[in-house]
Parts: structure tokens; sequence; C-alpha cells
């Protein structure tokens, strides 16, 4: 999810410039708006604006914060685990093949607008997705769906993947049959994502009477999406308003929800980009939480009394080499001078709150498949000039991007991290050119497109397998990258392609080793991101993959 796939962010980029109205966050509200401290309102702070109200066009972690209190997939994750349990469905299983997938579902479930939730709702949201047609097609539009499921039963674009969604099949009222073409390591926790999260069927078919619209690289989302009204899903929450201008979204307690009712009536959430001003915010009482908190300002809130609860480690920190930018990183001993002289130790000790690890890999050790027996490249300036000299590349210069206006779960503070590796890389001679460009959409297009030759940017696992990290970036050839090595592809693919649980772990573990082999890049670290709530406030159980039910939220 959460976090940044190259592809992703193009429907992050896109839905968030269409329409979407600047202002600060101490704007006056409108009288009965929500306000901090209000003891049926609970108000929490993001870094950004969600892209759409419907989860299955987007691919953005805060798009899926607020989401994931109103929609619910078949499956979900254990409060503040990584563990499946149901959610939609009660019980699952597939054929020993892993092609054919059964669900047993939750009765006497109620959508938001009245709706029953059965088999045929079921059906209904996956074979609408399946026949999208149009710029639905698009990776920036549907990522998700093309990440787990392939394509679409008539695929416009030769480029998109093969589909492997098969069928649905309401075998009875509440029991839904989903079958696939080939196994796959997506599966079955891709049936946990907020995009695949099931919508009432009246809603569907009001969805399909809009269309989203592309010029260029620029995306318009269908009107549903960007207005609250016409969404409607089965979550403890209902969403009821879309203040652009104010930076809110509002959703309030589904009376008719089937599980446990949300303990806080109405739900706010709202964007404040900086930190600092999430902090102050907190401080004033203008709101009860926020999201990713500086590690600096994590004793500070603390010793004031707040609740600062840390996730577990789920994510990942890397460096990115982009060997069309500069053929020099063609070279393995140019790459592996690069990641001998990056100091991450340091970056972790200066950088990150505590529980952060420097990585060896491109997963964290929380995810199964991480393996013991990778090549590593310790720290060593010595090493990298040696190596730098072997290839005949003394006098490297090399372009370096990073962002501006962001803050990620594995990127607490782009800029400092940047000028800590820009220093280590002068050390071993290299000349580093620096380039600070916009998060949105400046710099996810340059990385997606491989033009920075070095940059930052990371990954806050879906699920726990391990292709939904090294599957991201290492399946194939991407632009992010621009290499071609098919050891490391094969290794990536054949992992994903064992059925047996142990099998395909073992199977990770090659994987990892024939990509640190190579040394794409620079796996830098894992970090466990904090985040903060009021002194009255009793928090939800944290997530590992930032997937918190607010509906747990109660004021004490």
């Amino acid at each position: 999810m959460r976090i940044f796939k190259s592809r992703a962010v193009r429907a992050i980029t896109t839905a968030v410039a269409v329409g979407l109205i600047a202002t600060g966050c101490s704007s006056e509200r409108d009288a009965g708006e929500s306000k901090g401290g209000d003891k049926d309102t609970f108000v929490f702070a993001g870094s950004g604006d969600p892209g759409s109200l419907d989860p299955a066009l987007a691919s953005d972690g805060e798009t899926f914060r607020v989401t994931r209190q109103a929609f619910e997939a078949l499956l979900e994750h254990e409060p503040g685990g990584s563990k499946l349990v149901g959610g939609l469905a009660e019980k699952w299983e597939s054929d020993p093949a892993g092609k054919v997938w059964t669900f047993n579902l939750r009765q006497g479930v109620k959508f938001h607008d009245g709706e029953a939730f059965n088999a045929a709702a079921v059906c209904a949201n996956y074979d609408y997705w399946f026949n999208w047609t149009g710029t639905y097609q698009s990776s920036a539009v549907s990522y998700y769906w093309q990440t787990i499921m392939g394509g679409f039963a008539k695929n416009e674009d030769p480029e998109t993947p093969k589909p492997n969604y098969k069928s649905c099949t309401a075998k009875d009222d509440n029991t839904a049959v989903i079958e696939v073409n080939e196994p796959s390591a997506n599966l079955p926790g891709g049936f946990s994502l907020q995009a695949l999260a099931i919508h009432s069927p009246k809603a569907l078919k009001e969805y399909a009477k809009q269309n989203a619209t592309a010029k260029g690289d620029a995306i318009t989302y269908p009107k549903y999406s960007q207005e609250a009204g016409t969404v409607a899903g089965t979550g403890p929450y209902k969403i009821t308003k879309w203040n652009k201008g104010n930076k809110e979204v509002s959703l309030e307690a589904f009376d008719g929800y089937w599980g446990e009712k949300a303990k806080v009536k109405n739900l706010v959430f709202r964007t404040i980009s900086t930190e600092e001003t999430r902090r102050q915010a907190l401080q004033a009482g203008d709101i009860d939480g926020y999201d990713l908190v500086a590690p600096a300002d994590v004793t500070t809130l603390e010793k004031e009394g707040f609740e600062v609860p840390t996730r577990d480690v789920f994510n990942i920190f890397y460096v990115g080499m982009s060997q069309s930018a500069n053929p020099a990183l063609k070279k393995p001993e140019v790459r592996q001078a690069i990641t001998h002289a990056i100091d991450r130790e340091n970056l972790v000790n200066t950088q990150l709150p505590e529980g952060g690890k420097a990585a060896t890999q491109f997963m964290p050790d929380t995810v199964a498949g991480f393996s013991d027996k990778v090549k590593t490249y310790p720290f060593d300036t010595a090493k990298a000039k040696d190596l730098l000299k072997q290839a005949g590349e003394e006098k490297l210069s090399i372009d370096f991007c990073y962002p501006t206006e962001v803050t990620r779960p594995y990127m607490p503070a782009p800029q400092d991290m940047f000028e800590l590796m820009k220093a280590d890389l002068e050390k071993a001679g290299i000349t580093v050119k620096p380039k600070a460009m916009k998060w949105a959409p400046d710099y996810l297009d340059a990385t997606e497109a491989g033009s920075c030759a070095l940059h930052l940017l990371g990954w806050t696992g879906d699920f726990n397998d391990g292709y939904n990290f090294i599957g991201t970036w290492f399946a194939g050839p991407d632009k992010q990258w621009g290499f071609k090595d098919q050891k490391v592809f094969d290794a990536v693919n054949a992992a994903s392609k064992v059925t047996d649980p142990a099998g395909r772990t073992e199977a990770y573990k090659k994987a990892n080793e024939a990509i640190m082999e190579y040394v794409p890049g620079v796996p830098i670290s894992s970090s466990p991101p904090a985040i903060a709530f009021a002194k009255n406030v009793n928090p939800p159980k944290v997530s590992p993959l930032t997937q918190e039910n607010f509906a747990e939220v109660s004021f004490k």
C-alpha cells in the first residue's frame, strides 16, 4: 500500500491535482464543522489529501486511510498485525493448485445504502473491475487491479498484462467462488486490499454512468469519486462530506454496521502537510491525532503526556539507481562502490526513530523470505574508491534526485537524509549533482521515467508476502531501474509461482540473494513510524501496514 511504487504514484499525483484547493490548516470552519476535542468528533491529520473516495481508483495510503473506515474487503489483517483474518468473508480456502478461491461470507451485513451484502454483490464488484474500459485501464487508475488480477476482459493496450482473473460465481447467497487462470503470490493477500474492497451493487450502477478521462498524463476522475453521496461500503463509518477547501473528509458512524459499532460518532480526516504544523495543531488541541511524527518530536510529545505509539517495522527505504540515466551504473563495480560508500548505520542512528534498522536487502526482516545469506556491502570508503578505480570511474559525476514537500513512513526527512548520503559519496570521490524536485508530480514522474541516476524512494507493504516487496521492482524490466538481468527476474518470478508457503519462503530467500548479488540499488533502512494522539484519547491498535481502524478510537 500503501506505499509507493513507481507506477502507483501516478494515480496519486493526478487525482490530487484535480480540483483541490490549497488552504491553510487553520482556516475557519463553517458552523457545526469539526473541532478537535469534541466528544462526538475525532479529528485526525494526515500529510496529504486523499485522491478518491472510491478505493478501487487509488493506490496511496492517504486515500486508503479514509476509505478503510467505510469499505471492507473479503479479507483483513488482524488488529495491530499482518496476519490475514476474515473480513467480509468469515472463512476462505483455495484448491491445491491455488486457482479456485472459495469464500464463506458473513451474514446479516448491510451496505450504507441499505442494500444486502451477499455473494452476488462480491461478484458484481469483481466483474465490474474486470470489464473496465478506456481510461480505467490506465495503470495510474487501476494499478492494484492490474497488480493482483492482471488485465481486463478486453485489453485495449498491448502493454496491459494478461488477465489472471477468470470468473466469480455466487454458489449461493453466502458463498462466492473466485477463479484465476494461474496461481499467484499476490493471493490470498490481494483479497485484503482496499482497492478490492466491496461496494454496494446499487452504487456500482451509478459509478458505471460516469467515466474517468485523460488528457496526456492528466487524469480527471469521475465525479462520484470526488464528492460524498454515491459511494457505499459496509464499514463502521460512512463518508458524508469532502470539503476540499478545508482539506477535510467527514465520516459518520454507521448505525447498521454488522460488527462492533464505532465509539465516536463523527470522524474527520484533515490534511496538514508539514510535521511541525501537525505537531503544533495537536499541542493546541485543534486535532486529536496525527501521523508520521518526526523522530525528534516523539520524546517531546511523550513528556507532555501525549500518546505516541510506534508501529512495527514493515517498510523499506532505498536509493534507486537508473542505468539508463547514467551508463556508468551498468558497471557492477560502480553500483557496489556506491553501496559501500553510504553509511547506513549513521542514517539510522541520526534520522530514524528508535527501532529503525539498516537494510541488507529490499524487504524488512519482518517479511517471510528475508535472507541471512545475501551478499552485504558494509560501509567502507576505501573499498568504494578501489572499486571505482577498477571500473575506470575515479572521476564519476552523478545526478542525485531527492523530493521536497513530503514526509513518508520510511523517509521522515528526505533532504537531511540526502545531505548525509551526498557527503558519504563525495568522500569516496564521487561528484554529486543535487536535483531537488517537488514530490508531486515532478519527482514521481522523473523517478518513474528513470530520469534520475540516483533517487530516494521506499515502500510500505500491503500484506506479508515477499513478492509484495521484491516483485514490485524486480519481476521484469522497469524504467525506474533501467536494467535487464534475467537471472534476477527469473528468481523473483520463480518464487512467486511456488504454492507451498514454506517452499515459497525459501524461494524468496534465493531471490533476495540474486538481487543483492546484482545490487541494482542500495537498500538503506526500515523504519517504525510513530503516530500521535491527544492526552484524552484511547488510540486504536496501531498497524505495521498503517491500516488503523478508527472505529476503535474513544475519548477518555
